[in-house]
C-alpha cells in the first residue's frame, strides 16, 4: 500500500482486508448462483424460469412510471446498488488508496489499459460489419468477486502484492467499463431528462457541501437522480456509480470513518452475498446442449469472447504490465515474479458480471444474447483454469523472476 497519513494506514489496510475478503466470499456464492441458474433453466422447470423473470413489474403514476420486466429491475434497479458500491470503492481507492499514488498506480493501470483494448481488438477483428459488432465492450471486463473467489481458493499460490494489483486492476478496469457503457451503450438520449439527473447529482454537492448528513434525504436524492437518469437515455446503473464517487471519503473527526467506508460496510454485504447473485440468477439461465455450446464457441460472436477473455487478457494485461515497467512509469510489487503476473493475468480473462451486463445491453436479438451467454461462461471457467494451472506451475517452480 501507498504510504497514508498518521492514523490512518492502519484503518485503510483493514478496509481492504474486509473488502477482498467480502469479495472473494461473494465470488464463491456468484458461483454456486450460476450453477443455480443453469441446472433450472435446463431442468423440467425450465419454463417456470424463463416466466419468473418475464414477469411485469409496475410502479408509479403519470409521467412518473416504470413498466419493467423482473430481469429488467434486477438489472437497471439492483445492479444500480452495484455500481454505487463500486463508485464507493473507486472513490476510497483515488483519496487514499492505491490509485492515489501515481508510483503505485502505473502498473496496475496500464495493465489494465492493455486488458480492455487488445480483448476488444480481437473481439472487433472477428466482428467488424457484422450482427455482432456491437458487442465489442464485452470481453473487456474483468469481475473482481469472480476472480477474488478463485484467488481465495488458490491461497498461498498468489502472494499478498499479487492480490492488490489484481483488486486495483479490476477496479481501474471497473473505470474503463463504467465509461465504455456510458459512452457507447447509451441510446436515444432525453436532454431535459439528463438535465435532471445533472440537477439531482449538483443537488447531492450541494448538500455535501452544507454537510446535511440526513441520509433520508440522500435516499429521496438518489432515487430521483436514478430515475432521471433511467428516462434520459444513459444506462440508469451510471447514476449509482455517480452518487458513490460523490460520497465523503475522508472522515468528518479523526474518530470517525469516512462516509464511503461506512457506507461500503453498510452494503457491500448485500451487493455481494445478495444481488451480484440475484443477477447471475436472472442471467445466466440460458439452454446448454452439445450443439448450442458448439455453436456459442465458434461463432464470430462467441469466437471473440472466448478469445479476447482469455487470450487477450493475458497478453494485453502482461503487455501493459510490461510497457510500466519498461517506461519506468510502474515496477513489479516486491517479491512477485513475471511467471506469477502471468497466472493473474489469465485470472484477468474472469468478465463474468460486467460482461453478462455488456452483453445484455449490446444485443436485442434474445438468440445471440444467449450464445453471447454461453461464451461468457465458457470463456471464464477456461480464464480461470488457466490461471489455476499457471499458479500451481508458478508454485512448483518456485516463482522464479
Amino acid at each position: 500500500m501507498a504510504d497514508h497519513q498518521p492514523g490512518t494506514s492502519r484503518s485503510l489496510s483493514q478496509a481492504l482486508r474486509r473488502f477482498m475478503a467480502l469479495e472473494s466470499a461473494g465470488g464463491i456464492v456468484l458461483m454456486a448462483a450460476t450453477a443455480g441458474a443453469l441446472v433450472w433453466a435446463n431442468s423440467p422447470w425450465r419454463d417456470g424460469y424463463a416466466a419468473l423473470w418475464d414477469t411485469r413489474f409496475e410502479v408509479g403514476w403519470g409521467p412518473l412510471h416504470l413498466d419493467e420486466r423482473l430481469r429488467a429491475v434486477v438489472n437497471d434497479a439492483f445492479m444500480t446498488l452495484f455500481f454505487f458500491v463500486v463508485g464507493l470503492e473507486i472513490k476510497r481507492e483515488l483519496v487514499a488508496g492505491e490509485l492515489r499514488d501515481p508510483r503505485a498506480v502505473g502498473l496496475p493501470v496500464l495493465a489494465a489499459l492493455g486488458g480492455m483494448v487488445v480483448p476488444a481488438g480481437i473481439y472487433g477483428a472477428l466482428n467488424a460489419g457484422g450482427a455482432g459488432s456491437a458487442g465489442w465492450g464485452i470481453p473487456m471486463a474483468t469481475d473482481i468477486a469472480f476472480a477474488l473467489g478463485v484467488v481465495a481458493l488458490l491461497g498461498h499460490r498468489i502472494p499478498p502484492p499479487l492480490k492488490v494489483f489484481l483488486l486495483t486492476l479490476a477496479i481501474a478496469d471497473d473505470v474503463g467499463a463504467i465509461l465504455v457503457i456510458a459512452a457507447f451503450y447509451s441510446t436515444g438520449l432525453s436532454w431535459p431528462w439528463l438535465g435532471a439527473a445533472a440537477g439531482g447529482l449538483t443537488t447531492v454537492a450541494v448538500l455535501r457541501r452544507l454537510q446535511v448528513w440526513t441520509l433520508p434525504v440522500y435516499v429521496a436524492v438518489g432515487a430521483a437522480v436514478w430515475f432521471a437518469t433511467h428516462e434520459s437515455g444513459v444506462h440508469a446503473t451510471i447514476a449509482g456509480v455517480a452518487l458513490g464517487l460523490l460520497a465523503p471519503a475522508r472522515p468528518r473527526t479523526p474518530d470517525e470513518a469516512p462516509v464511503t467506508e461506512r457506507l461500503e460496510n453498510a452494503l457491500h454485504p448485500w451487493t455481494g452475498f445478495v444481488i451480484v447473485p440475484l443477477f447471475a440468477l436472472a442471467n445466466a439461465g440460458v439452454p446448454v446442449s452439445a450443439g448450442a455450446l458448439g455453436d456459442a464457441l465458434t461463432s464470430p460472436v462467441g469466437g471473440g469472447i472466448v478469445l479476447g477473455l482469455v487470450a487477450g487478457k493475458l497478453v494485453g494485461v502482461t503487455g501493459g504490465s510490461w510497457l510500466a515497467v519498461r517506461l519506468g512509469l510502474g515496477r513489479l510489487p516486491d517479491g512477485v515474479s513475471w511467471v506469477q503476473l502471468v497466472a493473474v493475468a489469465a485470472l484477468a480473462g474472469i468478465g463474468f458480471t460486467v460482461s453478462l451486463f455488456i452483453a445484455g445491453l449490446a444485443f436485442e436479438d434474445p438468440a445471440m444474447r444467449e450464445s453471447a451467454t454461453l461464451a461468457i461462461l465458457g470463456a471464464s471457467v477456461l480464464a480461470a483454469l488457466l490461471g489455476i494451472a499457471l499458479s500451481t506451475a508458478t508454485r512448483s517452480t518456485g516463482g522464479r523472476r
